[in-house]
């Protein structure tokens, strides 16, 4: 992405056209929570994107897309197609091995065990819920033990090479539609669950959810919608304020 000072908006704002109903109240001070479901890039790992971490390592850029995608021009699925036809070593498509090499490289953030390993002890249900690459995401899941994925995944050919095709977990600005799903699979009321992001992107997320807690923010846009907002990269000082809703 372009070099632009951390907390301006990075994006053409699709916020201004598209208004996300709200569909809960706000936690009150005698409330419980009983599932956090966090993004990955930039709160569970410690990069800005997987998709952008991939294209870093190839040289390549998909900031067309990005802004293709969110003036509505683009779906999630064609965004994904964009992104993987980049991705090329020397001159040829990558095989699905060789991006979760590529991926396996990528650090959790500081405080990511303690946090989760804090929440399991008091039964605190656990998700992840990111347009990121399923591949990461799965792999993270397994280390911390979360309970829930939801990411975007990649289709290959008979031979494991990427075919450009992606399989959609996850829309990039709608994250909310996987929360209320989730919430009516673990029979959870939205009040009771809390959310973690760190982008304008997962401002969907945290409106529908009974805490929304802005973690290491890269925009304003999120500090807005926020209840809690942890400037710190380490994940474990959320726990300092989970614990009053235990």
């Amino acid at each position: 992405m372009k070099n632009v000072k951390k907390n301006s908006c990075k994006y053409y704002c699709y916020n201004k056209k598209n208004k996300f109903k709200k569909n809960i109240k706000k936690i009150q001070n005698n409330g419980v929570i009983e599932l956090v479901i966090f993004d990955m890039d930039g709160v569970l790992t410690d990069t800005i994107s997987s998709w952008k971490y991939i294209h870093d390592y190839f040289g390549s850029s998909n900031e067309r897309s990005v802004d293709d995608y969110l003036r509505g021009k683009i779906d999630d699925l064609e965004f994904i197609k964009r992104d993987v036809a980049l991705w090329k070593e020397n001159g040829k498509p990558i095989t699905k091995d060789r991006l979760e090499i590529l991926l396996s490289t990528i650090s959790l953030m500081k405080g990511s065990e303690k946090c989760i390993s804090t929440l399991k002890k008091h039964n605190i249900k656990t998700s992840i819920i990111s347009a990121g690459l399923d591949i990461l995401a799965k792999k993270v899941a397994k280390q911390l033990e979360i309970d829930y994925v939801y990411a975007n995944g990649l289709k290959t050919d008979e031979n494991g090479f990427l075919n450009g095709e992606g399989i959609l977990g996850v829309e990039l600005i709608r994250k909310d539609k996987n929360v209320i799903k989730l919430s009516n699979k673990l029979d959870i009321p939205l009040e009771n669950i809390a959310a973690v992001g760190n982008s304008c992107f997962d401002i969907p997320m945290l409106d529908n959810c009974g805490v929304a807690i802005a973690f290491n923010p890269e925009d304003e846009c999120i500090k807005k919608v926020a209840d809690v907002i942890i400037e710190e990269k380490d994940l474990g000082k959320i726990v300092d304020y989970i614990k009053n809703y235990i």
